[in-house]
């Protein structure tokens, strides 16, 4: 089995991986901790023959979690930003400052559809853009949704949002406290990411797939107007194409990976612009 782990701020996410057919097994999450012991959330690290890792935590969280799967198993993998990787150049001044979480998420989608704007909705909602022939521009940081709520320190914080409610719902004005903050924070998210979305596709001339991962992926999404999709296991699938263990992986075969969306046409994204500046 290949073990993957994305060790976030808040939750560490994992999944096994059957390394003859590609299949994904099982998977779960963890909370994020100083020392990351074996125990009932975690799988049974006999089984694991190979573990590829991407860590936004601590420094002291990842050496923990490295040196007990060390000791278990006989291969580990450590992701790490770099300058160019898999065609893509990294936009970043110094490209090791870049959480690693984006660097695969844009490693990944720029192999599933070339240029893109990848979005990762964790604690935080992270926005990169990669163009067309794999330069990664950057990109930008604005608080998630449990982020938001926290700020406003008014006791809606385990209130979350229903990811199958309608998202028309969430456009009204709220009628109680945590309806005004769930409200308020999903227009902040929604409308943040559609103008960062709109902005960068207009200054660099060409209209970009948009891919939405992370915890979040799926309440942001319904509030959405511009064509995109859900890929939950983006993360991974910057893992799978930097160490690639198995046939399906090393012929470029991304587990779970959608279809790339259509890109809207650059008038349409650019009127839209248009329309909102005038607000």
């Amino acid at each position: 089995m290949i073990l993957d782990l994305d060790i976030g701020n808040t939750l560490s996410k994992w999944r096994l991986k059957e390394v003859e057919s590609s299949e994904i097994r099982s998977r779960g999450a963890v909370w994020t901790r100083e020392e990351w012991r074996p125990g009932a959330d975690i799988p049974d690290l006999d089984v694991v023959e190979a573990v590829r890792i991407s860590s936004v935590a601590r420094r002291e969280v990842l050496e923990e979690t490295v040196a007990l799967l060390r000791r278990c198993v006989p291969r580990v993998y450590v992701a790490r930003s770099t300058r160019q990787a898999l065609g893509v150049t990294n936009g970043y001044d110094q490209p090791w400052q870049l959480g690693v979480d984006r660097w695969l998420g844009a490693l990944a989608g720029y192999q599933l559809a070339g240029g893109c704007c990848a979005v990762d909705c964790g604690s935080a909602i992270t926005v990169d853009f990669v163009l067309p022939g794999g330069s990664h521009v950057g990109g930008y940081i604005v608080p998630g949704l449990r982020l938001m709520k926290e700020s406003l320190k008014l006791g809606t914080r385990n209130v979350a949002i229903d990811p199958e409610g309608e998202a028309d719902t969430l456009l009204t004005p709220g009628r109680s406290t945590v309806d005004a903050v769930n409200h308020g924070i999903y227009m902040a998210a929604t409308s943040a990411v559609q103008r960062i979305y709109s902005e960068v596709c207009d200054q660099y001339g060409v209209a970009l797939p948009l891919l939405l991962t992370g915890g979040d992926a799926r309440v942001v999404s319904r509030g959405m107007p511009a064509a995109h999709v859900v890929w939950p296991d983006m993360v991974y699938g910057g893992l799978e194409i930097c160490f690639p263990l198995t046939r399906a992986e090393r012929a470029g075969r991304m587990s779970g990976a959608p279809s790339a969306p259509q890109a809207p046409a650059l008038e349409k994204v650019r009127a839209g612009l248009a329309f909102t500046s005038l607000l």
